[in-house]
């Protein structure tokens, strides 16, 4: 699937993507309490670049957790990043955030970042050197030991254990009233327009383009989460 095509899924399902996923926000929540602890050794006035923020959830999150750290909000749906700057608004944080409708490649040159979070977003890079440059585009925009948080759809997509694991996903999301039709929508997704890697291939994919050796803080189903630093010395 095209960027154009992504952006467009988006902009059409922003004003009721936090309803339709809010059964599943247990996964979230729990990922987020241990971002918090990812990041809990920052500076206290850290800045943090979220690429691909969608409707803003780990924004908001750590924005209530870390009162004096700022964010750039970076997300190439305009509908989606509206309910961002809407949620930043009502609640009290909008002061300290800026947002970039847009591609991270468009973003205008500033200071470096002391963090960076990347949730469910390269999973819709199909090729792998397009998905490590990527993360190298990340990896430029920190500073060096600069932390990435970054989250994807993992799992070995030809063993038994992912037909068994996607076989419980799916039966979650219908748990979580997502439609019967919606479902194999899904599954056909998974299998044309998300690249479904090993969990240990994505994080090799993360060293290559300037980070350390990732670290895997988290897993709910198919959801694997890695934390890594960037490496000293220029990213190219």
């Amino acid at each position: 699937m095209r960027s154009d095509e992504i952006k467009a899924i988006f902009d059409q399902q922003a004003s009721s993507y936090d309803e339709r996923w809010a059964k599943t926000a247990p996964i979230r929540e729990a990922m987020h309490l241990l971002l918090a602890a990812v990041f809990a050794e920052l500076p206290a006035t850290a800045r943090i670049l979220c690429v691909g923020i969608g409707t803003g959830e780990e924004m908001s999150y750590l924005a209530q957790r870390f009162p004096q750290w700022t964010f750039v909000a970076v997300e190439p749906s305009g509908a989606m990043l509206d309910v961002c700057r809407s949620k930043a608004e009502k609640e009290g944080f909008i002061s300290r955030c800026s947002f970039h409708e847009g591609y991270l490649e468009s973003l205008p040159v500033q200071d470096a970042f002391d963090a960076a979070t990347c949730f469910l977003v390269s999973q819709f890079i199909l090729e792998q050197d397009a998905r490590t440059d990527f993360f190298r585009t990340i990896a430029a925009r920190l500073r060096a030991g600069g932390i990435l948080a970054s989250s994807d759809l993992a799992s070995e997509i030809d063993s038994a254990e992912y037909e068994a694991l996607l076989k419980v996903w799916l039966n979650m999301m219908l748990a979580a009233g997502i439609p019967a039709s919606g479902l194999e929508q899904m599954r056909a997704a998974y299998a044309k327009d998300v690249a479904i890697l090993p969990p240990a291939q994505v994080a090799s994919i993360i060293q290559a383009a300037g980070f350390e050796q990732p670290v895997g803080f988290y897993q709910s189903g198919l959801i694997h989460a890695w934390f890594s630093r960037r490496t000293e010395g220029n990213v190219g």
